[in-house]
């Protein structure tokens, strides 16, 4: 008995033991718990409340039934665990502040947004919503597999059938071994006009998806901050929303208070209030005298009484930063895809909801089939009785047993078992003249029936077009407006009201290295003069770019690369006029190598607005500003460049200007911007220009009629040329001589459109900067060679020439008629440069016209 026993014991490695029994264990709590499923958008344990609540009878036209009857229910055939985690979860789809489309109604107190718990399941009572029946519809027509329940003695459903894409709709959370899923709500509505978008054109991409389906829509309403988030979320399946409350300023007697009306996804409310008085107590937010929550079931409604000495705006940031009021959804879009976790992108989602769709529709059409089928068998046999009706009837009253008459009957007219039950089973009044009708007409429309169904089954196309018949029918049904207003966001919360609005001068280096100071640190000088140190540089650096704007701008950095960044000006450190600054890098995330070449100040983003580009080898873009206005951390492509080529200007226009370009040769162009086509962010562009292959585009600008073109060498020489002497030419000519080059004054390193009542401000590449004024450059024709403007030492050259206002009003046709907001009123408009690089400083190209 003892070497019986241990015969039966297996010798095994621990370690081995251990590893195994934990993935099978952690296999099972990811598919069987904690996981939803791809095509119902379902956990076990929502799927078998549902199925349960089914069984039970509790459809939306039925009384309530105590929720300790369906708990009872649920873990007695299906799941066998805790019931307050069946509960909980019962309990969760019936709130209306955690589901976008509930699909369970609740009767009694099932908790609220302050966080107050269900009462208990004895109390409460609860059925399945209208919506939750479209998730069970024709659960009985064999569309779904079922599966034995933990011990075998009842089925459950593997799937539900789900007619709408329940995943999406209404978001799903879940922890599991390993890996979590988080998947946000969505519009129905908009889902379901994703999946018919889908429908039409399969090969749409999850960006191409994003023009039916905006972005998470959640049941508690408030705001998202951009479309980054959302974008990276649809593409990768990963990504982090930003979510705000809606608050609005009210002004209240000679106070101001702010009044909060909508809250986050899953915020706690109380737990806000707490928190915002916890910040009043510990003085880390100023200025709020009282809060109150006056929420009631017409709606929630937070007040924060102010101080009337403080800025409410202020306060608001405040509270978006350090409160729950700005919150992130982290999107996990994790899900059960055949038996297996995994990540999905927008597409991915809906491509197996539609597969599982087509599954469902082709098992309930074959369901129906067999059904139709199965009668037609039937009403054929009742029609050869009645044809024979006399005989079958003489037939049966001389059979001595049911038997006998039926073994007759099928002998006879070569009826099947059934149709011979069915001829006995017959009531004498189906033989009357109507019914013979009745009987006549069944048969024909089940022959219809049986004809559309083949139909259907042959052809995917057909089969296809119900599911988007009943996905419209749904829609009508059940479809409401979006909750969830998607705005324009930023990354980061900043008092923008405590930031005074003032003129101030960016600089970079050529190394990298940024700073920002007042626009006053720069005293007017006369022509020629040595001029200031602007900027402190290591030996082997240069100040590469200066410019003017005002510090509330965005401003939009563009790389050689043909990439663009974003700030905001204030967002730059301010630093002492001899300091180095700080290096950009730490700004903005800017890859190795990589210089930036073009500056544009923005106030806002328009429609009406185009951004144009000129690349070093004279090639030509433009593309609708908008196009711009989301602009994640790692930046975006703003124009594909050749690999022999580099972006070196930019410049914000109307889409109506005059463009002019010039070259390091003394050559420029001047052509119409409605010669070139609007294009997207990531096309190539056309040719502005053709040169030679020793020459390179240095500048471009927009051309204004009442201007001069200012042309300054690489020596420090300049002039002004009257806009006149510049003829129209067609797009990609060779142009014309804008300057005489010679060894004297150095090859072109700037043009620019100017104006005599500007400044202008040039720094060479040692650092040393000088502001004169413009009306002190000599007008002179296209082919001279120029004055000197700034005396360059040994190994010097210039690096930077920039124009700026002198009065304080704006320049209103800067940037094209209507540019300037009020907003603007009294900020400096800044002249944003297309730079030489180094290795044009020293060239002296041989000009021709």
């Amino acid at each position: 008995m003892a070497e019986e026993q241990r015969s039966q014991v297996i010798d095994r490695d621990i370690g081995v033991e251990m590893r195994e029994s934990f993935m099978d264990y952690a296999m099972s709590i990811i598919v069987s718990r904690a996981l939803p499923d791809v095509r119902d958008g379902l956990k076990p344990v929502h799927r078998r409340v549902l199925y349960a609540m089914s069984e039970l009878g509790m459809s939306p036209d039925k009384p309530f039934k105590k929720s300790a009857r369906i708990v009872g229910e649920v873990i007695g055939k299906y799941h066998p665990h805790g019931d307050t985690a069946v509960y909980e979860t019962m309990v969760r789809m019936a709130q209306d502040f955690s589901m976008r489309y509930m699909l369970v109604n609740g009767h009694g107190n099932f908790g609220s947004v302050d966080g107050d718990g269900a009462a208990a399941m004895r109390y409460t009572e609860a059925r399945l919503s209208k919506i939750a029946m479209e998730m069970l519809r024709d659960i009985n027509k064999e569309t779904i597999d079922f599966q034995p329940n933990y011990d075998g003695e009842e089925h459950e459903p593997v799937v539900l059938p789900a007619r709408y894409p329940n995943l999406l709709v209404n978001g799903v959370s879940g922890i599991a071994v390993g890996m979590a899923t988080n998947i946000p709500p969505h519009n129905l509505g908009e889902v379901i006009d994703g999946v018919q978008a889908l429908i039409e054109n399969p090969d749409l991409t999850p960006m191409d998806l994003m023009e039916y389906i905006q972005g998470p829509d959640f049941p508690t309403s408030g705001y998202i901050l951009g479309r980054s988030g959302i974008r990276q979320a649809y593409q990768t399946g990963r990504g982090s929303i930003t979510m705000r409350a809606k608050a609005e300023i009210e002004e209240f007697g000679n106070k101001a208070r702010i009044i909060v009306t909508e809250i986050p996804y899953q915020v706690n409310k109380a737990r806000l209030v707490e928190k915002i008085a916890e910040l009043v107590r510990e003085k880390r937010i100023d200025g709020i005298t009282d809060l109150r929550d006056e929420s009631d079931r017409n709606g929630m409604r937070i007040v924060v009484e102010l101080r009337r000495d403080v800025n409410p705006s202020v306060v608001l940031n405040n509270l978006y930063r350090h409160t729950a009021m700005q919150s992130t959804f982290g999107v996990n879009m994790l899900a059960i895809v055949n038996n297996e976790p995994k990540i999905l992108n927008l597409r991915d989602v809906l491509y197996h909801y539609l597969e599982h769709q087509k599954i469902v529709v082709r098992r309930r059409t074959e369901f129906d089939l067999k059904k139709a089928e199965a009668r037609a068998h039937i009403l054929e046999g009742l029609r050869i009785a009645l044809d024979h009706l006399d005989e079958v009837i003489a037939l049966i009253r001389g059979s001595q047993t049911a038997d006998a008459a039926r073994e007759q009957l099928t002998e006879r007219y070569s009826l099947s078992q059934e149709q011979t039950q069915a001829i006995l089973d017959m009531r004498l009044q189906r033989l009357t003249g109507l019914e013979r009708e009745k009987i006549e007409g069944e048969y024909n429309e089940l022959l219809e029936r049986i004809s559309e169904f083949r139909a259907i089954l042959a052809d995917e196309t057909l089969l296809v077009q119900i599911i988007s018949d009943e996905l419209n029918e749904i829609k009508e049904r059940f479809a409401d407006k979006r909750r969830t207003e998607i705005t324009v966001g930023e990354d980061s919360i900043l008092d923008e009201d405590l930031i005074p609005q003032e003129e101030v001068v960016i600089t970079i280096s050529h190394t990298g290295y940024i700073k920002r100071l007042p626009a006053t640190t720069y005293r007017s000088q006369k022509r020629g003069g040595r001029g200031v140190m602007g900027m402190g540089t290591k030996d082997e650096d240069f100040v590469e770019h200066l410019f003017a704007t005002n510090s509330h701008n965005h401003l939009l950095f563009f790389t050689d690369r043909g990439k663009v960044y974003r700030l905001k000006a204030y967002e730059i450190p301010e630093l002492s006029r001899t300091a180095r600054g700080t290096p950009i890098i730490n700004l903005i995330q800017i890859e190795q190598g990589e210089s930036i070449n073009a500056v544009i100040p923005v106030h806002e983003f328009k429609e009406d607005r185009f951004l144009f580009f000129a690349t070093g080898r004279g090639i030509v873009k433009k593309t609708p500003l908008t196009d711009y206005s989301n602009i994640r951390k790692g930046g975006l492509i703003a124009i594909t460049l050749r690999d022999d080529d580099s972006l070196i200007g930019a410049k914000l226009t109307d889409g109506e200007q005059e463009i002019i370009m010039g070259t390091a040769s003394g050559l420029s162009i001047r052509f119409k911007e409605s010669n070139v086509r609007s294009m997207g962010r990531g096309a190539t562009g056309v040719k502005g220009i053709s040169l030679e292959d020793d020459d390179t585009v240095i500048g471009m600008d927009v051309v204004k009629m009442d201007r001069e073109v200012l042309i300054v060498t690489s020596k420090g020489y300049g002039k002004r040329t009257p806009i006149g002497e510049y003829r129209i030419q067609t797009r990609g000519g060779k142009g014309i001589k804008t300057i005489n080059v010679t060894e004297k004054n150095g090859p072109v390193a700037s043009l620019k459109v100017v104006k005599s009542e500007e400044d202008l401000m040039i720094i060479t590449t040692s650092g040393t900067l000088i502001r004169t004024s413009m009306d002190g450059v000599s007008s002179m024709g296209r082919y001279a060679q120029g004055v000197r403007l700034i005396h360059i030492r040994d190994e010097d050259a210039v690096a930077t020439v920039c124009r700026i206002d002198k009065s304080d009003e704006p320049d209103e046709d800067e940037l094209g008629e209507g540019e300037l907001s009020e907003e603007q009123a009294g900020t400096v408009v800044a002249d944003v440069e297309a730079k030489a690089m180094l290795d044009m400083l020293n060239t002296d190209p041989e000009a021709s016209e």
